[in-house]
């Protein structure tokens, strides 16, 4: 009986010593800690109340910015089995008037993703190729589509509806979080960046770490500095309307009609709806509030619109809901920093009049996905920052194919009182109308099917050329052959210096740049 009691003693003794422990432990955390469920592990220091994670338990990758790039990015990591934080500026769905033509060869990018099902249950309209109007003549250009399953085509829709649907299925994989704030700053040691620093929805400021943080914010970028060396150009401005109640003189097409001063498009963007993107040279615009834009547009570039589309783009004039953005050009020009990638409109942009940027951003994020997949972690930064610069030359036969098709084209196709511009912008549009080869080779690069740069340069100077041609026949003159060698000249100044911005060596030789060769790193 006398041990029982003197059991009952002891238990009851060290029952009380846990109790007051227990208690005492948890007045030091309510006292000393602050705790926020960010979906990972999470260590506090007491000394400082900065919030930051565990080692183990940081994600392997944090994206900044959930558009196109960044909610395609995330869903592809994620898939492949990486922890992704995304901290994306607003979640709710973006209203944007570019970034709703997805080309051909974008879409097979899309499908290699995985991500194919995200232009279903939008309204996405199936695009097969182009028409292009000019001084009442026009011509239809077909996507080279014969070589490809039958569902493969270019896509069109409301931006915001394509993005939401991407956030969204990135979202149903376990390891991708979605998490809205605004990032303000990269975290930066030692030249290595370690993380960002960002304030949430109730502007709280907070910290997250990862070996790897990929900057996707879009063509606004404010982080871009560190990551790459910016010269941003604004050749024009899009002014955009949305015409109701129609049909396009061609259906599935994107229409371009070389304009005066410059192109005017439209496109379909839902089964209703067809967009309509003004572009006006240079950054000084007529105002919106006095209306001098709506009589600029009533005036100038209404009687230049098809009929077909005339009355509806009248009507979508006096309804108001005018919208302009700024097109810009930026070559990629980084600077290869331990921790840090830049991807999207942030590291790399070229006038939207041909529709690539998306393409060459879901490239962009396959050849990245590629160089990743070896990798069993990526926390050695000095290592996957060397591994990682044959990016940006695996990158080049796509991007810098659309880049450089993108800025010529648009300089062609502006109208120009000068005569042997004159002669190259319509020869140029004789060119695409002879068919063939003549129109399936340029369109093919266009679309992304043909990512080739010496393709794209022979079929330029073969537009030159065939201008030369025109103004020599049936009898040349001094003065024509004045004007030939002047085109001739004219088109070198055009495309020659975009190739010197995106680089002659990677984009032609890419096989004699060393870091073509990168292995990945042995830890």
């Amino acid at each position: 009986m006398d041990d029982y009691i003197v059991g009952t003693l002891f238990a009851s003794l060290f029952a009380a010593v846990f109790i007051y422990v227990l208690r005492l432990r948890s007045h030091r955390i309510k006292k000393n800690e602050k705790v926020i469920d960010t979906g990972y592990e999470i260590q506090t220091n007491p000394t400082n109340g900065e919030i930051r994670p565990v080692e183990d338990s940081d994600p392997d990758v944090i994206i900044v910015g959930a558009g196109v790039a960044g909610a395609a990015l995330a869903y592809t990591l994620g898939k492949d089995g990486r922890r992704v934080r995304v901290i994306e500026r607003d979640l709710t769905e973006p209203d944007r008037i570019v970034g709703e033509l997805l080309q051909p060869g974008g879409y097979l990018k899309l499908i290699e993703l995985g991500l194919a099902d995200c232009v279903d249950n939008i309204d996405a309209q199936r695009v097969v190729g182009y028409a292009l109007f000019k001084d009442g003549k026009n011509t239809k250009l077909s996507y080279p589509l014969e070589k490809f399953h039958s569902d493969v085509a270019g896509r069109s829709f409301h931006n915001g509806r394509f993005i939401q649907r991407m956030r969204e299925k990135a979202a149903t994989l376990p390891n991708v979080q979605l998490e809205q704030g605004t990032v303000t700053s990269l975290l930066e040691e030692n030249g290595t960046i370690k993380g960002i620093q960002y304030k949430t929805k109730t502007g709280e400021e907070m910290k997250a770490y990862a070996p790897l943080t990929i900057v996707c914010d879009g063509c606004f970028s404010n982080l871009r500095r560190s990551l790459c060396d910016p010269k941003v150009e604004i050749p024009s401005c899009f002014v955009g309307l949305i015409l109701e109640n129609c049909q396009l003189p061609y259906s599935n097409h994107g229409h371009v009609i070389l304009g005066d001063p410059s192109p005017i498009l439209f496109y379909p963007i839902s089964s209703t709806e067809i967009r309509c993107l003004v572009d006006i040279p240079g950054q000084k615009l007529p105002s919106l509030a006095s209306g001098e834009m709506a009589n600029y547009l009533k005036t100038v570039v209404a009687p230049q619109v098809p009929p077909e589309l005339h009355d509806a783009f009248i009507s979508a004039i006096e309804k108001g809901n005018i919208r302009t953005m700024p097109n810009r050009s930026m070559p990629a020009a980084p600077l290869p920093t331990p921790g840090a990638l830049l991807m999207g409109d942030a590291f790399n942009m070229r006038h939207p009049l041909t529709g690539g940027g998306m393409t060459v951003a879901l490239s962009d994020i396959v050849v990245l996905q590629n160089l990743l997949k070896p990798l069993r972690n990526l926390k050695d930064s000095d290592s996957l920052c060397k591994y990682l610069e044959s990016f940006y030359t695996l990158r080049k036969p796509v991007a810098s194919t659309i880049n450089t098709l993108a800025g010529a084209l648009y300089k062609v196709f502006c109208a120009s009182s000068d005569q042997a511009r004159k002669e190259m912008r319509q020869a140029c549009f004789d060119y695409l109308s002879l068919g063939g080869a003549c129109s399936t080779g340029p369109v093919a690069l266009l679309s992304g099917l043909n990512p080739r740069p010496l393709s794209l340069v022979l079929h330029f100077f073969a537009v030159a050329i065939y201008g030369v041609g025109r103004l020599l026949v049936p009898f040349p003159s001094p003065k024509r052959l004045w004007i030939g060698a002047r085109l001739i000249s004219g088109a070198s100044g055009i495309i020659f210096p975009i190739i010197k911005a995106e680089g002659v060596r990677q984009m032609f030789f890419p096989a004699t740049v060393p870091a073509y060769y990168r292995a990945p790193p042995v830890k």
